[in-house]
């Protein structure tokens, strides 16, 4: 089965990410949410599965640099549309396993998805 990966090609995490899939010979696709975008139905997916609180990252400069006012009451239909506006906010990678999907790089939880 092809999986894929969602996430931004020069990300550090990203890169360990697709190195521990190739080493262990995990079909994938890459997807460049930076460059090619992301649509409003992963993301509701994304949150829905995991909490928008899990999918934004709120660690990242992209979200440090927003006006308070933007930062302030968020809910998920806001933090939707922040993501939307700048993909770079949503934390990576996001794998889609078809029935689920792992946010963030764990080796252990890769591990334990793809056994």
């Amino acid at each position: 089965m092809s999986y894929v990966l969602y996430g931004i090609k020069a990300c550090d995490t990203m890169k360990k990410a697709r190195t521990w899939l190739d080493e262990h010979q995990v079909d994938y696709a890459f997807h460049d949410y930076k460059s090619v975008g992301i649509d409003r139905a992963n993301l509701e997916k994304w949150c829905n599965e995991h909490g928008w609180q899990t999918v934004l990252n709120r660690a990242g400069t992209t979200f440090r640099k927003l006006e308070d006012a933007q930062k302030a009451d968020l809910d998920q239909a806001k933090a939707i549309e922040l993501m939307l506006a700048q993909p770079s906010m949503i934390k990576r990678p996001v794998l889609d396993l078809g029935d689920k999907t792992l946010v963030g790089f764990k080796p252990d939880n890769y591990q334990a998805a793809l056994a």
